[in-house]
């Protein structure tokens, strides 16, 4: 109950956007995307479409991974997000893009609830405050096509599988982050999953 509520309040939450990044304030400031990430969402787009075909992102954020996946070469991008102030500037974002599908809500809840989700050959997962993360794992499967490439926001410094899926290879990213509230670390391991 008590990571419920702090979802909850995140999503409740009134964001600040500047060009280079998202944030709110409670008692200090913390970020929840800046553009120092920009490489590791090249990378991360990259993967996922390495097989082209239907890409599946969680989490839209400043959209800076969207723009890198709609360069590659695919027949559709859905975007599932959650926080109703990125959700308007998603629709924005969107409104020029044909391929482009917009799903609002949870991923976790929208899976168990609907059939607006489909499979795909490549998924890319990277939400803040989510409290279905730990959901990943057993449900990741079941949205992907054999082949599928799939990668997560990694907060690990490390070869590290928090969310327990197997066979697992990483990339390891030089990066050279500013301080903030969720990523201090000198390299990121971009990890790798296809089913």
């Amino acid at each position: 109950m008590g990571l419920f509520i702090i979802i909850m309040l995140y999503t409740n939450r009134t964001l600040t956007f500047t060009d280079t990044e998202i944030y709110y304030e409670d008692d200090g400031k913390f970020e929840v995307m800046m553009d120092w990430e920009d490489s590791i969402m090249q990378a991360s787009a990259n993967y996922v479409c390495e097989n082209g075909g239907d890409i599946l992102e969680i989490g839209f954020g400043m959209g800076i991974s969207a723009n890198y996946i709609q360069a590659n070469s695919i027949n559709s991008h859905t975007i599932v997000e959650n926080h109703p102030q990125i959700i308007e500037k998603l629709n924005i974002w969107a409104a020029d893009k044909p391929n482009v599908t917009v799903i609002e809500g949870d991923w976790f809840e929208i899976l168990l609830t609907t059939d607006k989700l489909s499979t795909y050959d490549g998924i890319f997962y990277d939400t803040y405050g989510d409290e279905f993360y730990v959901d990943l794992k057993d449900k990741i499967s079941d949205l992907a096509k054999p082949g599928c490439k799939t990668t997560w926001w990694n907060n690990v410094s490390e070869e590290n599988n928090l969310m327990g899926i197997e066979d697992i290879v990483y990339e390891k990213m030089t990066i050279t982050p500013p301080n903030n509230s969720y990523f201090n670390h000198d390299y990121y391991y971009l990890p790798k999953k296809q089913y």
